[in-house]
C-alpha cells in the first residue's frame, strides 16, 4: 500500500510525463475507484473506469494540486463518466452487484477468497442504499475522502455528506445485525445442545 508521499511523488511525475508515475498512480487509484464505480454503474464499470484514466492521462498535464485534489478531481470525472454511460444506455444505477476483488500478492488463497466475499458482500449491501448515501459512505470509507472532498465529487456540501454517510452506515449497522440474528440464535442452540450431551454423558 503505498502512503501519501508515494503517491505525491507519483503525482508530480505522472503531472511532468512520465508514465511509470501514471502506472503507480493507476495501481494506487484505480482498485477503490472501480469498488466506487461497480455500484454506480455495474454493468459498465471497468469500461468507465477506462474511460476515466483516460480522460486523466489527457488532461493531467492542466492539473495542478497536491494527492487529494488528484484523488477527488479522479472521482469526479468517473462520477461524470458513470452518469453520462447510464444516460446513454437507460440502466438503473444502483442495482447490487458482485465486487472485484482486491488483488493481494500473498500465497494464502482461502485468505484472499474470504477478503473477496466479503468485499463483494460490503458492496452488495452498500449498493442497496439510496444512491447518495452509497456514494457518501463508498467516497468517505473506500476512498478515504474527507467529507468536504467527497462534497466535492458529488457537487453537495460537506455537511449533507457526513449526514447521508451517518444515514448510510445506521443502516448498514442494522441490516449487518438483522442478519446476524438467524446466526446467534442458532450458535446459541447448539451450545444448549452440547451442554445437554455433556450432562447425560
Amino acid at each position: 500500500m503505498l502512503d501519501g508521499q508515494d503517491i505525491a511523488d507519483a503525482l508530480a511525475g505522472a503531472v511532468r510525463g512520465d508514465e511509470a508515475s501514471f502506472a503507480v498512480l493507476w495501481r494506487a487509484l484505480n482498485p477503490p475507484l472501480l469498488r466506487y464505480l461497480r455500484v454506480l454503474i455495474p454493468a459498465a464499470c471497468e469500461d468507465v473506469a477506462s474511460e476515466t484514466w483516460l480522460q486523466a492521462s489527457r488532461d493531467l498535464g492542466g492539473f495542478t494540486g497536491d494527492a487529494k485534489q488528484f484523488q477527488v478531481w479522479l472521482f469526479r470525472i468517473a462520477r461524470n463518466r458513470a452518469i453520462d454511460e447510464g444516460r446513454r444506455n437507460q440502466r438503473q444505477l444502483d442495482d447490487p452487484v458482485a465486487a472485484l476483488p482486491e488483488q493481494r500478492s500473498g500465497d494464502d488463497t482461502a485468505e484472499a477468497a474470504l477478503a473477496a466475499m466479503a468485499t463483494r458482500r460490503a458492496l452488495a449491501a452498500i449498493a442497496e442504499l439510496p444512491r447518495d448515501q452509497a456514494e457518501a459512505v463508498l467516497l468517505r470509507a473506500v476512498a478515504g475522502l474527507s467529507a468536504e472532498q467527497a462534497g466535492s465529487v458529488v457537487g453537495k456540501r460537506s455537511g449533507a455528506v457526513r449526514v447521508a454517510a451517518m444515514r448510510g452506515l445506521r443502516t448498514l449497522k442494522k441490516r449487518l445485525d438483522k442478519a446476524a440474528e438467524p446466526e446467534k440464535a442458532q450458535l446459541k442452540g447448539m451450545a444448549r445442545t452440547g451442554s445437554r450431551a455433556g450432562v447425560t454423558r
